[in-house]
């Protein structure tokens, strides 16, 4: 039937065919939708004790990714620390959490349940180890604490595992040379200031908050930490190797540092996840940490460390591929 007809009306028939598929073309390219898809589902994030920087982050944290994840319900779930954090996001217990990279070493080195899972995000600030001891008392080094009771966070905390590393860099048994008390630093701070710890570990970012609150009403000092513990923590291998040598400025806890600043060691912090994760949540909530760091910063000091330029070194853990997009898309 084409071919029967005139060649004017064959050229008619194929313009109109044409536009036609154009027109089809258009609406196609109209109705398709772009970009990444918008990621929903519900997310547990594993903070940490209810007054530390792990849970007032994560607070924080919860209502920016509201506003830039509206279909992604967040919880909050309170932890003992690092070490337990580690542990619910390898197992499936947590999606997201944020632990000291020496916690997830250890983790993996042990080949825990789910150790290879594991997947970093981003890189955020450092935490400091912090000594904290009556401003009177005669305690001037590590290796004073022998016998004393000591707090050394809670068991699956991040402190208890630097806290019994620095102890036996120090010749000290943790379990026999001191008195070990497992609290955290929702209590610590209170215990000392009552006579019933002589000392407490903490480790975290600067200034922590309960550390700065006692600083204020009851007169507390640091221990330093020198480079020579340091030195014995790297010679002991491992998960070690993630400590670093640094200083609490003078100005951290003014009242307790008179004016000075205190060596000791810091460790970094990471923000977790698992392979598992989909790629688009892990490349919206690392944008997030991000784009979050100086509205949080206002209020939670540490974060305002957040470095874009060294997010994207999570070692030891592998980045994950939403996070690596993340990064490229924000690459110069």
């Amino acid at each position: 039937m084409f071919a029967s007809l005139s060649r004017a009306a064959r050229r008619r028939v194929l313009a109109g065919a044409a536009a036609l598929l154009a027109v089809c073309g258009v609406l196609v390219w109209w109705l398709m939708p772009f970009g990444s898809p918008v990621p929903s589902g519900s997310v547990t994030f594993s903070t940490g004790v209810s007054t530390g920087v792990y849970q007032r982050y994560g607070d924080l944290l919860k209502q920016d990714l509201s506003e830039d994840l509206p279909e992604v319900s967040i919880t909050l779930k309170e932890s003992e620390g690092s070490q337990q954090n580690v542990q619910r996001v390898a197992t499936g217990e947590a999606d997201f959490t944020v632990a000291t990279a020496d916690a997830v070493a250890q983790y993996q080195r042990e080949r825990r349940p789910g150790w290879e899972r594991l997947r970093g995000c981003a890189r955020l600030y450092d935490d400091y180890v912090q000594i904290v001891v009556r401003k009177g008392s005669s305690l001037q080094k590590v290796q004073d604490l022998r016998g004393l009771r000591v707090g050394v966070g809670q068991n699956r905390s991040g402190v208890r595992l630097i806290a019994d590393r620095v102890l036996a860099a120090a010749g000290l048994t943790p379990d026999r040379d001191i008195v070990p008390v497992p609290a955290g630093i929702d209590t610590m701070p209170g215990l000392l200031e009552r006579g019933e710890l002589d000392a407490f570990f903490w480790s975290g970012g600067l200034p922590t908050q309960p550390v700065q609150a006692l600083s204020e009403r009851f007169q507390v000092r640091l221990l330093p930490l020198d480079t020579a513990l340091v030195d014995r923590l790297h010679d002991v291998g491992g998960s070690t190797r993630h400590y670093r040598s640094a200083v609490i400025p003078a100005d951290a806890y003014a009242k307790a540092q008179d004016g000075r600043p205190i060596e000791t060691l810091a460790v970094a912090n990471l923000l977790v996840t698992t392979e598992q994760a989909d790629d688009d949540l892990v490349e919206g909530f690392t944008r997030t940490v991000i784009g979050s760091r100086d509205r949080i910063g206002r209020q939670v000091h540490p974060a305002q460390l957040v470095d874009l330029r060294t997010a994207v070194y999570t070692e030891p853990l592998t980045l994950h591929d939403g996070a690596r997009r993340y990064y490229r898309s924000v690459k110069p």
